[in-house]
């Protein structure tokens, strides 16, 4: 009984052929291998493409046959997966390169009257602790940013293209701010409650001088101190530092990649190198990082005052540091960390974007929304 073409073609592994389209195909799979290989010696088709694979006919013969080109689907759970997975890497890795500079500003805003600048805060860990020491913290300080970012990543995309959706193209597009604003907004409430547990640990290490070691042996002791509940005892300051945070990261980030596309780029996204698309995605996640700063700095320093200080409330914080010390404690250093962990970030994230085969984030259109 004969085959069919299509039933011939589903009987080969898929990496085994190209898919060009019938108009294109110069023979088929009912053709003799003599035939093709006749084809072939007259140098009418190479042997790229083949709709089908031509069996040796001598050991040591070489052939090619092209792998059909892959491409993650956009809004697929593999997307959003590729998403969180570029987000662990670059939250992960960006923080943890900032270690000492985290360190110098968590004592600098727990213990002003010894670290009194970044300058003499450097010198004072390096005098006590030395070189080690400036990396105190870091393993807790990895794991948690590397699940923050995975969560803020992938769940900011999975929002961003749903509330497009419940908006519709028109509104989608005259409220795409909103819409950033809202799926920062959603995804950081989610990203950190992983990520809190970590930090409460990261900052207790970093600042009391003997807690602990690092993660194995700080976080038992804190859950022993003061239970499984006070690792989230930071949550809610986290949030108010995390979510206008992440909402100004993402907002002015997205708007600062199209202007930079419609009046300083004369090409458009589509046609520009992707060396030059990532080197936008730095540069405006460097501009966001500088707005994150300040608009997030007074609740960073009540996170660290409240990680540090058993049984301290919000109200403790604000009476020792007072309004003035709890919005610009610690704040030059704070910016040039955070406008350089952004734009680290998002160079990093959209270089993963672009190593799976994915554009990079911000200067298009917001997704379209889902057609019935």
């Amino acid at each position: 009984m004969a085959l069919s073409d299509e039933s011939c073609r589903s009987l080969v592994p898929r990496y085994l052929y190209s898919s060009p389209s019938s108009s294109q195909r110069l023979f088929n799979l009912d053709m003799p291998f003599a035939k093709i290989d006749q084809i072939q010696n007259q140098g009418m088709v190479p042997p790229s493409k083949y709709s089908s694979p031509p069996a040796p006919k001598a050991a040591g013969r070489r052939f090619m046959i092209p792998a059909p080109s892959e491409k993650i689907e956009m809004f697929s759970p593999a997307y959003y997966a590729a998403c969180g997975a570029g987000g662990s890497l670059s939250c992960g890795l960006t923080h943890t390169g900032i270690t000492p500079l985290d360190l110098v500003k968590c004592n600098m805003q727990i213990d002003p009257a010894k670290y009194k600048s970044t300058a003499s805060g450097f010198g004072i860990l390096l005098k006590e602790q030395g070189v080690k020491g400036l990396f105190r913290g870091w393993v807790p300080t990895l794991l948690g940013y590397s699940v923050q970012g995975a969560c803020k990543m992938g769940f900011y995309e999975f929002f961003k293209k749903y509330y497009s959706d419940i908006a519709g193209p028109e509104y989608a597009a005259k409220y795409k701010t909103l819409i950033y604003l809202a799926g920062s907004a959603s995804a950081e409430v989610i990203a950190d409650v992983a990520l809190c547990p970590m930090e409460a640990v990261k900052v207790r290490v970093q600042t009391q001088p003997g807690f602990a070691r690092g993660l194995a042996d700080g976080l038992p002791k804190f859950v022993k101190a003061e239970g499984v509940l006070g690792l989230y005892k930071g949550l809610v300051p986290l949030w108010g530092r995390q979510i206008p945070y992440t909402m100004m990261k993402f907002a002015s980030f997205e708007n600062i990649v199209e202007m930079l596309y419609k009046h300083a780029i004369p090409t458009p996204k589509e046609e520009c190198s992707k060396s030059l698309q990532l080197g936008v995605s730095f540069a405006g996640g460097y501009v966001a990082g500088v707005l994150c700063a300040l608009v997030s700095h007074p609740a960073d320093n009540l996170v660290s005052f409240l990680n540090n200080a058993k049984g301290a409330t919000v109200g403790d914080a604000v009476k020792k540091m007072g309004l003035w010390g709890l919005c610009t404690r610690g704040l030059p250093l704070r910016i040039v960390m955070i406008g350089t962990l952004t734009g680290a970030q998002w160079g990093i994230y959209d270089s993963f974007k672009v190593f799976v085969g994915l554009p990079t984030t911000g200067g298009a259109a917001l997704p379209a929304a889902t057609k019935p």
